[in-house]
């Protein structure tokens, strides 16, 4: 008889498996390891993970609808709503990601913060909303001053509006 515990362990150990094929490129194992896991013990990370991996094969829906598993296992894990966010805007939906990039912003859990204002800023240049693009840059920035990439959109944008 398997204890809790036992089964959070398997569970953490596949999605790790998963992770590290994943990062191979091995998109079809990463996201079997992820569902094995997931089965054994449902957590935010697995869910969102294979989210992840169904983005690499364009399976965008499919992505968005793994990330709303996290948020109901764990509403305090920031990743999912960045995720959807980031997906949306694949979909051209900008509007409709600028809330769940908000949210991760303010999650209780979340690494790396910065990416939902990496992602707001280049929402809102897109939609030639430059100032609000350039403070979302500086967000970005605050709280990851070596990002190379913020800082260029903000160089960038700098440039344009003066």
């Amino acid at each position: 008889m398997t204890t809790l515990e036992d089964r959070k362990r398997r569970a953490l150990l596949l999605w790790e498996e998963g992770q590290r094929h994943h990062l191979r490129g091995n998109i079809p194992t990463a996201i079997r390891l992820y569902s094995r896991s997931i089965e054994i013990f449902p957590t935010a990370e697995a869910h969102t993970f294979r989210g992840w991996a169904y983005s690499f094969q364009g399976r965008l829906e499919e992505a968005i609808a793994e990330c709303k598993a996290a948020i109901h296992v764990d509403p305090e894990f920031g990743n999912p709503y960045n995720d959807i966010g980031s997906y949306l805007m694949k979909l051209g939906n900008l509007e409709e990601a600028i809330p769940w990039l908000e949210r991760a912003k303010t999650a209780a859990r979340y690494e790396p913060r910065h990416f939902p204002f990496l992602n707001l800023g280049r929402l809102y240049a897109a939609k030639g909303q430059l100032l609000r693009a350039a403070e979302e840059f500086r967000g970005a920035l605050q709280l990851d001053p070596e990002n190379s990439l913020a800082q260029r959109a903000l160089d960038q944008l700098t440039t344009t509006l003066n």
